[in-house]
């Protein structure tokens, strides 16, 4: 949402093309797909051990 709010106020203040524009989107996305993967490598260590320890349970 935060990439999309960017873009939007990018293109609304530079609607012709400006590589500084060009710049400042790319960054964002940068932004939004380092964040994704925090997010993904956090939420591995929390629910892997749990999941493992269930699987193991389940299997013995």
């Amino acid at each position: 949402m935060m990439n999309t709010a960017l873009e939007a106020a990018v293109n609304l203040t530079s609607p012709e093309h400006q590589p500084l524009a060009k710049l400042a989107k790319d960054t964002a996305a940068g932004a939004v797909l380092v964040t994704a993967t925090a997010a993904f490598i956090v939420g591995m260590i929390i629910f892997v051990p749990k999941t493992w320890s269930l699987i193991q349970r389940a299997i013995l």
